[in-house]
């Protein structure tokens, strides 16, 4: 198999994930596979009695799966527009916001950090967990080490299919590191509260996270929500929420294609700033989850992201007011670096481009008689 090749790419993100069996580069240049590769490597990647190795994208994409039946349940016995509304809100509001919350900014960036571990356990499970956090914090290490380049889990330049199943295809940790970079990768882990296995356990199971109690945690979450929408509003409001889920986990992995302009230059002046690759800033996810995405690119591991007055960051308003009643002991802002370094040297160079221009006309229209 191929393993990433990118000067930008440290040796040891190049070797962290496994690569496809199509590689990633051909003939020296990015190679995107046709859709069949794509479903060939997907299903083998998903088949459990091929290896046991591959119970954490089965996993994963098994409870996207499973979020389908309340889904269809609400959606032919218990649909209402109030419900629907509700799910709306849960699935693109609530849990997209948490998304970011935990799994961008606390599991991958470590852009804050929490008092103690009873408070890490606590916000933890404020929603429902729907992506493990292994396949989502080591692969996105790696996506911004080579972003767009050959080697990024998720590069843009592959299409909408080849990010879409990435998670099961370019996401998994590679299975043959050896126990020094294995004990690097843990360490990335190691601040979420994750079981983790131990070097001979990693050997078995192909994993940083022990399938047992990863499989538990999802267990116990999924049934204290359903049990306590249940308690709210029966069946139709249980139904309802889960099925609005099943939205996110789908919805989710469609995000780094459309955050990367769908493989073309979309970066707009005075808007993305970041010129190192072609994040964007979108008002959909911006507002809804507090994903600025080309604002995020520039400062990875800021717990900020929406910048401007008028980005709306709603992960960052839960982390100041956990900060203010003390749950959040620290936490990174870049927004006084962002306005210095960015914003006001584009806005003083355009003020004196228009000053410029208009003294250009300005000298256009002088009479050529002079008196």
């Amino acid at each position: 198999m191929s393993e990433p090749t990118s000067s930008a790419c440290a040796p040891f993100f190049a070797r962290l994930l496994d690569p496809p069996s199509y590689g990633y580069v051909r003939d020296g240049a990015f190679y995107r596979p046709s859709p069949r590769e794509l479903f060939r490597e997907f299903f083998g990647r998903l088949n459990i009695f091929r290896s046991r190795k591959n119970w954490l994208p089965c996993f994963g994409w098994s409870m996207a799966v499973v979020l389908t039946i309340p889904f269809f349940i609400f959606l032919f016995k218990f649909f209402t527009w109030p419900l629907a509304f509700a799910a709306f809100l849960f699935s693109m509001v609530y849990m997209g916001s948490f998304g970011t919350f935990w799994l961008h900014r606390y599991s991958t960036h470590q852009a804050f950090k929490f008092k103690n571990n009873f408070f890490r356990s606590i916000l933890r499970n404020i929603s429902l967990p729907i992506i493990p956090e292994e396949i989502y914090v080591l692969s996105h290490h790696v996506h911004h080490a080579v972003s767009e380049k050959p080697g990024d889990p998720y590069n843009v330049n592959g299409g909408g299919l080849y990010c879409f199943l990435a998670d099961a295809i370019h996401q998994m940790i590679n299975p043959n590191l050896s126990e020094a970079d294995y004990e690097r990768a843990r360490k990335l882990m190691g601040h979420t509260g994750i079981y983790m296995n131990s070097y001979a356990q990693y050997q078995k199971w192909g994993s940083i996270c022990h399938p047992v109690p990863t499989i538990l945690h999802f267990v116990i979450n999924w049934s204290a929500f359903y049990g306590l929408f249940y308690l709210i509003g029966g069946h139709a409001l249980g139904t309802a929420l889960f099925g609005g889920a099943a939205f996110w986990a789908f919805g989710v992995r469609t995000f780094n294609y459309d955050g990367h302009g769908r493989g073309k230059d979309r970066r707009r002046d005075g808007v993305d700033f970041n010129r190192e690759d072609w994040s964007v800033n979108q008002v959909w996810p911006g507002v809804v989850a507090g994903e600025w995405h080309n604002n995020h690119h520039l400062y990875p591991n800021g717990a900020r992201s929406g910048f401007f007055k008028s980005q709306i960051d709603l992960p960052w308003y839960l982390i100041k007011g956990l900060h203010s009643v003390g749950i959040v002991s620290t936490y990174r802002d870049y927004q006084d670096q962002f306005m210095a370094n960015y914003v006001r040297p584009y806005r003083e160079k355009n003020r004196t481009t228009s000053s410029e221009s208009l003294d250009r006309v300005n000298d256009s229209n002088e009479s050529p008689l002079k008196a």
